[in-house]
């Protein structure tokens, strides 16, 4: 008689119940079809998905590519050929870090600036719904997803 090799223990969670199904499903519609009309507002750009969440994300704050990997997920090889595409476009650009010169940070240049602006107008699938809700409600369902994620409300 062969024994099977031990399994690791995983602590398993309860059965969903409905509601947590529900809202797990709504979770995922919204989730789609944000980036459905995402990947649609960077086309009519001339942007792919990536190099529009790239160029959002810069707009905010210039960062070192590293920085911009970790925040995006993905490998800094990636987020190396998406800045030099944006930046042949003139909608970023590489500087000197003032605190560390050896450091590169990627920042968005004025052009850049507006076409992230254009892009974050240009989506009405999340803005549209959120603005049905009251102050209250909209300040609940941050504060909320911000404890989801782990986040400080």
């Amino acid at each position: 008689m062969t024994s099977s090799p031990p399994t690791p223990h995983t602590p398993s969670l309860p059965p969903a119940d409905a509601l947590t199904c529900e809202v797990v499903d709504l979770i995922a519609t919204v989730v789609a079809r944000y980036h459905e009309e995402y990947e649609e507002a960077a086309a009519r750009h001339a942007l792919t998905g990536a190099q529009a969440r790239v160029l959002t994300l810069l707009a905010r704050e210039s960062l070192p590519m590293r920085k911009v990997a970790q925040q995006l997920r993905c490998e800094p090889s990636n987020i190396t050929g998406i800045v030099d595409r944006l930046e042949s476009r003139g909608l970023v650009e590489r500087r000197p870090d003032p605190d560390d010169r050896r450091v590169k940070l990627a920042a968005a240049t004025e052009e850049g600036h507006r076409t992230a602006v254009r892009l974050r107008e240009s989506l009405s699938f999340a803005r549209e719904p959120l603005a049905a809700l009251s102050t209250a409600e909209r300040t609940s369902l941050r504060d909320l997803l911000r404890r989801m994620l782990g986040e400080d409300a």
